[in-house]
């Protein structure tokens, strides 16, 4: 089994280099034709749905996890913690913070936390997510605070 780097699947999916593009679908499609399989660490979808919202790509979080549920779906691809990716994309679909920081979450639940503390009043009003209040735990919605800038 062979592991594939995010540059792989940018290729891939955007066809923005002509050579490296064919080399990637040559890549994939040959390991699907002979049975093989691609491994695809969470690093790297993290890394793939980061690339592929900002820069030059700019595709729309609907695009994104549409692209990460291919992969997820598709045989030729042995994906690291699929259980905790599947339920990370689905709520990156509907929320407001990025994919990372859903998967950080699936991450923390299933090694028993009871929340995810976080700065990120966005992420903070998802399920599983809090504000800290004052060094102290959190007690609810009371807590929510700011951070610099306003996110």
């Amino acid at each position: 089994m062979f592991g594939l780097d995010t540059n792989i699947l940018v290729r891939y999916i955007t066809r923005d280099d002509p050579h490296q593009s064919e080399l990637a679908r040559i890549v994939i499609e040959g390991a699907e034709k002979e049975g093989r399989r691609l491994h695809i660490s969470t690093l790297v979808l993290v890394e793939l749905a980061w690339v592929l919202r900002s820069g030059v790509y700019r595709f729309g979080r609907e695009s994104v996890a549409e692209a990460l549920e291919l992969i997820l779906e598709s045989p030729v691809f042995e994906v690291q913690d699929r259980d905790l990716v599947r339920p990370a994309v689905a709520l990156f679909r509907r929320g407001p913070a990025d994919f990372s920081d859903y998967l950080i979450g699936e991450q923390d639940r299933k090694a028993g936390c009871t929340t995810t503390l976080t700065f990120d009043r966005r992420l903070a009003k998802s399920h599983g997510f809090e504000i800290p209040e004052g060094g102290s735990y959190p007690t609810g919605e009371d807590s929510r605070v700011s951070e610099p800038g306003g996110r």
